[in-house]
C-alpha cells in the first residue's frame, strides 16, 4: 500500500522561505525508486477549491503553477525517497494546506495533472502552511 507523508510547513513571515518534503512508502511506489513517478504538490486555502503547485514527471520535466513560477522548486531525492518543494519569497497568498499526490505511472500531460482534470490516485494528509504580512 503506498503512502505519502508530508511534512515541512509551519508559519513564516512574507518573504520567507519554507521546504516541504514528502516521504513515500509501499510496494510499487518505491520499487525502482520515485524517479519513474508522476508526482505533485497541490494546495487548498480556506474557502477556495484545491490548486496544482508544482508536478514533475519521470524524466524530470516539470511544470508549474503560474503563482509560483520563479519562487517554488520541485524535486524528488530517489535515494530518500521524497518529493521536496522549495518554497521562496512567500506570500500571504501561498497560505493553504498542502499536499503531495502521486501515481505510479509516469506522467502523460503534466499540465493535465496539474489542472486537477487528471487526478493522481495517492495523497497525503497535507501539510499546513501560514504567511504572514
Amino acid at each position: 500500500q503506498v503512502q505519502l507523508v508530508e511534512s515541512g510547513g509551519g508559519s513564516v513571515q512574507a518573504g520567507g522561505s519554507l521546504r516541504l518534503s514528502c516521504a513515500a512508502s509501499g510496494y510499487g511506489i518505491t520499487t525502482y525508486g520515485l524517479s519513474r513517478r508522476c508526482m505533485g504538490w497541490f494546495r487548498q486555502a480556506p474557502g477556495k477549491e484545491r490548486e496544482g503547485v508544482a508536478v514533475i514527471d519521470g524524466d524530470g520535466g516539470m511544470t508549474y503553477a503560474d503563482s509560483v513560477k520563479g519562487r517554488f522548486t520541485i524535486s524528488k531525492d530517489s535515494a530518500k525517497n521524497t518529493l521536496d518543494l522549495q518554497m521562496n519569497s512567500l506570500k500571504p497568498e501561498d497560505t493553504a494546506m498542502y499536499y503531495c499526490a502521486a501515481q505510479l505511472a509516469n506522467c502523460i500531460d503534466r499540465s493535465w495533472i496539474l489542472s486537477g482534470r487528471g487526478r493522481l490516485p495517492y495523497w497525503g494528509q497535507g501539510t499546513q502552511v501560514i504567511v504572514s504580512s
